[in-house]
């Protein structure tokens, strides 16, 4: 096993040390995209770590992300430069430094029709000529993410044969990132922590924090222990409320539709389609590599209870292929979804909701999409350190700030922060992830580690050949997951690692032969 391998095994050698009274520099609560970065930034500087989930990684909203790396642009529409530069330079160290293999650049269509008028579309052009600054600015080279330009009608409907051609002028094309996968980011943050030592440990469930210790649950034997740290952070997303009264967040439902291959006809492109009587506000169709399509996104409050897996109302469906039908030649219907999925954004509930005097200067506003994307650290009157706010792309600042903020309070010593130059694990620059012997599909997921799962498949070819006539995941993948991902169980393998998942049917496929790959694995580590 190497120093980045997550398994049962070292789960229970690690929770093991913490119940005997092991005591680390930071405890961290939540393994979303925010703790498992957290958990990074901190062993990275040669901190002590514990992560306590009580679920799986990236269980929460990290995995219902529309699995785009954004530069900003929209925060740019409303005037929040900060923001967006930030956004930016973000973006671009994800995308040539950090995960050059879990990212890419996807183009994005505007289409403009003769019922656009050209004072919107010369604003969407001016936004998007803005946001290629941006991208200037923060030093991401225009051979990642080329330069935005306008195109003939003829090649819009190249790109996406599915446009409708009645009343096509042309297009505006831009670029940004795009995610292979929103929860393997997350797996490979916290599969990097651990190769620096970090202790990450699932299923297990924070009971109780103050600011230098979390009693928490060992959710599969049941068993209660006290993780002693110099200081405690909860990083628990939109669920932060649960274990800080004082933080009030209004969570904000983002829904996506998962169409049939072949439903929208966009190939590679994805497309924006404006949502009717909204000046910045878009529709957009993202192409997925298996084939299928994201429709999204809405951006809608939600109240009561916060659950753990949301749902997607009617509404947003009838909504969501309403507007995206506008531009296409047949109407897309509800035969064409294959399966939806959606996320909770952890916003801030105005500048009183924060509890705290390092809280941000945000007020409440009626509708969930106007409030900030910004994120925050805020000391609880108990001494435990909450990090709200924020969203995916900012993720590694987001982690920086919190640590910087964990040093300050408790007196521990380390210098700054490294991670905007650290690769994750498998991460390579893109001339040397080109060159990598193993399947296209397998780097894109795997990076410089691809050859380690193929390699599997050719000790034993069974392992090699696909779970199901109708995927391409292979049963080596599987196996990886259970030795060096951390998955625990068939669920964590469909859900998190090879999100078959998102459309049960294929999920349901290939569970049983998946139950049968994870049995036999954990027994092997036992």
């Amino acid at each position: 096993m190497t120093p980045g391998s997550l398994n049962a095994r070292r789960r229970e050698r690690e929770l093991a040390a913490l119940a005997g009274g092991e005591r680390v520099d930071l405890a961290v609560v939540g393994g979303g995209v925010t703790g498992a970065g957290i958990a990074l930034d901190a062993a990275a500087r040669g901190l002590s770590v514990a992560l306590v989930e009580a679920y799986d990684l990236a269980y929460g909203t990290s995995r219902w992300s529309s699995k785009l790396v954004h530069g900003g642009l929209r925060y740019l529409a409303k005037g929040d430069l900060a923001l967006a530069h930030e956004s930016a330079v973000e973006r671009g160290i994800l995308m040539t430094r950090t995960a050059p293999h879990l990212t890419r650049a996807i183009p994005q269509l505007f289409p403009m029709y003769r019922k656009t008028s050209r004072g919107q579309q010369a604003f969407i052009m001016t936004g998007l000529v803005a946001g290629d600054g941006l991208r200037r600015a923060a030093g991401t080279p225009a051979s990642v993410l080329p330069r935005p330009r306008s195109i003939p009608a003829a090649e819009a409907l190249a790109l996406a044969p599915g446009l409708s051609p009645q009343g096509l002028r042309g297009a505006l094309l831009a670029y940004d990132g795009a995610l292979t996968d929103d929860a393997r980011l997350v797996v490979s943050l916290a599969r990097t922590a651990a190769s620096r030592g970090a202790k990450i440990l699932t299923r297990v469930e924070a009971l109780r924090l103050d600011a230098g210790s979390v009693l928490a649950r060992d959710r599969l034997t049941g068993g209660e222990l006290e993780i002693h740290a110099g200081q405690v952070i909860n990083a628990t997303g939109v669920w932060a409320g649960e274990l800080a009264e004082s933080v009030r967040l209004r969570p904000s439902r983002g829904s996506h539709l998962i169409l049939a291959s072949g439903a929208a006809r966009i190939g590679a492109t994805s497309v924006n389609v404006p949502v009717p009587g909204e000046n910045n506000r878009f529709v957009f169709l993202l192409p997925q590599p298996d084939g299928r399509v994201f429709v999204g996104v809405t951006d809608e409050p939600i109240d009561g209870p916060i659950p753990r897996i949301p749902s997607v109302p009617e509404s947003d469906v009838d909504f969501l292929l309403e507007v995206a039908s506008t531009a296409f030649t047949r109407p897309l219907t509800r035969d064409d979804v294959d399966g939806s999925f959606a996320g909770l954004r952890p916003l801030v509930e105005g500048d009183g909701g924060l509890g705290s005097k390092h809280s941000l200067p945000l007020r409440a506003r009626r509708r969930s999409a106007d409030l900030s994307r910004k994120h925050a650290v805020v000391t609880g009157a108990d001494g435990v350190l909450t990090v709200v706010g924020g969203k995916l792309t900012t993720y590694r600042k987001m982690a920086e700030d919190a640590v910087d903020a964990a040093l300050k309070r408790s007196g521990l010593h380390a210098g700054p922060s490294t991670t905007s130059r650290l690769p994750l694990l498998g991460a390579a620059p893109r001339s040397r992830l080109s060159t990598v012997d193993a399947p296209a599909r397998l780097v894109a997921k795997y990076g410089t580690e691809a050859p380690r799962i193929a390699a599997l498949g050719e000790v034993d070819p069974e392992l090699g050949l696909p779970l199901s006539a109708g995927t391409e995941i292979s049963a080596a993948e599987v196996v990886w997951a259970v030795r060096h991902e951390g998955a625990l169980d068939v669920e964590d393998v469909l859900e998190r690692r090879t999100r078959l998942g998102l459309i049960t049917a294929d999920a349901d496929a290939v569970r049983p032969h998946v139950r049968e790959l994870v049995d036999k694995s954990l027994a092997g580590l036992s």
